[in-house]
């Protein structure tokens, strides 16, 4: 039997398809995983990451990375543990290296990072700092966190202060006697209020003081020995150094380092002549129009190396929380968009972190470094083999160690006590501090002896 359908007619179905497309308007769209990140950065690299979070959302739909900062990398490590005990843990955290990272990794919450780094968009990541470098890596070499916040001490110098004072080249010079020497032309000619400053007093004048001079800093091979506990003697090259900052201090060609970020104000208003700091404010320096300045290497000694080594490897990583599944894949989605070179690159180039990924390195083209100095060349070095001396160092309650170091430098400077006073001082309590706790080892023989030989050296002006 034919069937005519016309206008007002039921036809056999229709109800159905109705019905079916009714349900299909009124099922909710699934929801995005939510990854929380919990982050300490500021400024200028702060915005950075804002802003990559807020591309990555709007790139897909699936998950939601939601951001909260905190002031300093103290708060956001109070509130982890309160997170920790309340089962409110984010799914990332950034977290410092503080050269004492078995004290991170044996955190309950804690989920090592290779232990996704083959998943997804991870798979294939050629990671850009060469893997014989201890930082945020374990004993067998393996990633344990993200190593997106990674960075190293640099000399910054105002270009244009230099030129006032006729130098020629326009550079710093990379032993510090050939410095001191620039620096009391600065003072005189256009400087005088700030030729040289630094917020990085333990970095400069202890940590690197080795590792530039390829030396080490602690003996058991920096502590990364599984045999005997690392310990301080600070020698000979030590004593002289401090002493020449305490007589630059004192003459007025270095401003006392202070404990913010007070230094690093100062020379991005153009205010220093050199600054002596972490390469992660050179975003921010770029942003400064009025600013013509150059990266170049921290100074050395050539009596006691032929040639600088590399500094330590320092900051800070993306650490992984144990999560359910849903939320550990989504965040690996999130990592794996980070590591791809377009976002690599431009986190790179925006901040002055080192590299992510050798992509980001080999992606950046050569007009980025054109006002930057040896900055491109200063990178460059981390992707190969690393000397010994410059792989890091781990050191139980470093934090405790590093503060105190801080103290003791800060009362040589003002002038309170004498260079081999100090460090005689900070090696037997920093000693002390890093055997605290620790089950007795075969005591390793000490790579240095110490001399407590005063330096003579004072500027002239």
């Amino acid at each position: 039997m034919k069937h005519t359908f016309g206008p007002g007619t039921f036809r056999p179905g229709f109800r159905a398809v109705c019905t079916l497309a009714a349900a299909a308007l009124t099922v909710p769209a699934m929801a995005a995983t939510e990854v929380p990140v919990w982050y300490s950065l500021s400024g200028h690299n702060a915005e950075a990451f804002q802003t990559l979070v807020k591309d990555y959302n709007r790139s897909q739909s699936a998950v939601q990375v939601t951001l909260k900062a905190f002031n300093t990398p103290e708060a956001l490590d109070q509130a982890l543990a309160a997170a920790a005990a309340a089962r409110k843990l984010p799914a990332l955290a950034q977290i410092g290296d503080t050269h004492s990272l078995d004290e991170i990794a044996a955190r309950s919450y804690v989920q090592p990072f290779y232990t996704l780094e083959k998943s997804g968009e991870l798979k294939n990541v050629r990671w850009f700092l060469s893997s014989d470098n201890a930082f945020v890596r374990d004993t067998k070499g393996r990633l344990m966190a993200f190593p997106a916040m990674l960075q190293v001490p640099v000399m910054y110098y105002n270009q244009d202060a230099f030129k006032k004072a006729g130098l020629k080249p326009a550079t710093p010079q990379r032993t510090w006697m050939e410095l001191q020497g620039q620096l009391v032309t600065l003072a005189n000619n256009g400087s005088r209020t700030c030729p040289l400053t630094s917020d990085l007093p333990v970095s400069i004048n202890l940590e690197n003081l080795a590792a530039v001079n390829n030396q080490l800093y602690a003996s058991a091979e920096n502590g990364l020995k599984a045999k005997g506990l690392p310990s301080f003697s600070f020698d000979s090259t030590y004593v002289r150094h401090l002493a020449l900052m305490i007589s630059w201090v004192r003459s007025q060609i270095m401003v006392r380092p202070d404990a913010g970020m007070h230094s690093v104000e100062r020379f991005g208003q153009g205010e220093c002549a050199v600054l002596m700091s972490s390469s992660d404010h050179i975003g921010s320096f770029n942003a400064q129009r009025k600013l013509h300045y150059g990266v170049s290497g921290l100074p050395y000694y050539p009596d006691v190396t032929a040639s600088p080594g590399n500094p330590f490897v320092s900051g800070s990583g993306l650490w992984v929380m144990k999560s359910a599944k849903p939320v550990t894949d989504a965040t690996v989605a999130f990592l794996g968009w980070l590591a791809q070179p377009k976002q690599a690159a431009s986190w790179y180039q925006q901040t002055g972190f080192l590299p992510l990924t050798q992509a980001a390195f080999d992606q950046t083209p050569n007009s980025y470094y054109s006002d930057l100095g040896q900055w491109r060349q200063l990178v460059a070095v981390y992707a190969g083999r690393t000397a010994s001396t410059a792989q890091g160092f781990r050191i139980h309650n470093y934090p405790a160690i590093h503060a105190r170091f801080r103290q003791i430098l800060d009362s040589a400077l003002d002038g309170k006590q004498p260079a081999v006073t100090a460090l005689s001082m900070a090696a037997t309590e920093g000693n002390s501090l890093a055997h605290q706790g620790m089950a007795p080892a075969p005591s390793a023989k000490s790579e240095r002896t110490v001399h407590h030989r005063r330096s003579t050296a004072h500027p002239k002006k």
